[in-house]
């Protein structure tokens, strides 16, 4: 679950008072109000805006503020996770702060970073996957090799101490980051899934890794989405020899484990399954388990989200038997 924020005023030398001001606030109530004027608690809290935004800036400026607990429940997108929803006054302190934390860091980020950041996302990264596999094979015309990795519980995994060092080495306002560490130890371990925060407080944690594989192994062809990674090389070999050192700088600076069971070496031509299609030479298809779960949800509600999802692949005839079967039942 991914949601992207526009940025466009805050910085990281912006200081607690002005980061914390009641415009800002109010800009960060218009924003997370965005598709979700309908729920009962924000039409509640709605109800005496003014009153609750000033209330909200007084805790925040007196230091009062303490983050509230979380509702839990599951969704399947498509695989079973487990979200922690805060409540509305604590969700607008994370639109506050994640506006803040992407313009102190997302220029540092590498250009091949595709989660939660503005204008990039799966689609982008799956057609710069098909642009890597183009120049390893030199068109195709030679061998590629893909290595995935996925890392175990990462949200859960996420260690607080190292988190916040990260933060300490860019920001050094001490009341911002008192306010930083209310969020981060709202939650018992790791960081939730459901937080805004936890977007961009995941980047910030595996931009170490980044670095390490662009710098220090100095792999070209890598890219990164949220905890899926992906390596490609002509190579086999090479590719085996990176899993070590990976797990060995994930252990020892991150305190994360790869899992086990998603150890993947896929060569270009049985496919390279990443973010629910699958890379072929000349071709993008949706992945089998993508294509399944389409067919067993289609309703006319969901129609034209799924034909945009096929148009970014070479599935004419897929739209076509969809549209077929919500129609005409067949």
């Amino acid at each position: 679950m991914c949601v992207c924020v526009c940025v466009v005023i805050f910085n990281v030398h912006m200081n607690y008072q002005e980061l914390t001001s009641v415009e800002n606030l109010f800009q960060a109530w218009d924003e997370f109000k965005k598709g979700k004027r309908k729920r009962k608690d924000v039409q509640i809290f709605e109800r005496y805006l003014e009153d609750n935004l000033f209330e909200l800036h007084q805790k925040l400026i007196k230091k009062t503020y303490q983050h509230g607990g979380y509702h839990a429940f599951f969704v399947n997108d498509p695989k079973r996770r487990h979200i922690h929803k805060a409540s509305v006054e604590d969700r607008i302190v994370h639109h506050l702060l994640y506006k803040y934390l992407y313009e102190a860091w997302d220029k540092k980020f590498i250009y091949d970073s595709y989660s939660c950041r503005l204008n990039k996302g799966t689609h982008k990264g799956v057609k710069r996957l098909e642009r890597f596999t183009m120049a390893v094979s030199k068109n195709y015309a030679r061998p590629c090799w893909a290595l995935k990795l996925d890392i175990k519980k990462f949200f859960a995994s996420v260690d607080h101490e190292i988190l916040k060092g990260l933060l300490r080495k860019k920001i050094i306002d001490k009341d911002t980051l008192w306010l930083l560490d209310e969020i981060i130890n709202s939650f018992p371990g790791g960081i939730p899934l459901g937080n805004l925060t936890s977007q961009v407080f995941a980047n910030i944690y595996m931009n170490e890794l980044d670095q390490f594989i662009k710098h220090e192994l100095k792999i070209k062809y890598y890219l990164r989405y949220a905890d899926d990674l992906v390596v490609l090389s002509g190579d086999k070999q090479s590719l085996e020899r990176l899993i070590v050192p990976i797990a060995e700088f994930l252990k020892i600076k991150l305190k994360l484990e790869l899992h086990p069971n998603k150890i993947i070496l896929r060569k270009l031509d049985w496919g390279i399954d990443f973010l629910g299609y699958v890379i072929l030479p000349h071709y993008i298809l949706p992945s089998t388990k993508t294509k399944r779960r389409m067919f067993k949800r289609i309703n006319e509600e969901n129609l034209s989200s799924y034909l945009g999802y096929l148009s970014h692949a070479n599935s004419f005839r897929l739209s076509e038997e969809l549209k077929n079967k919500l129609f005409l039942g067949t």
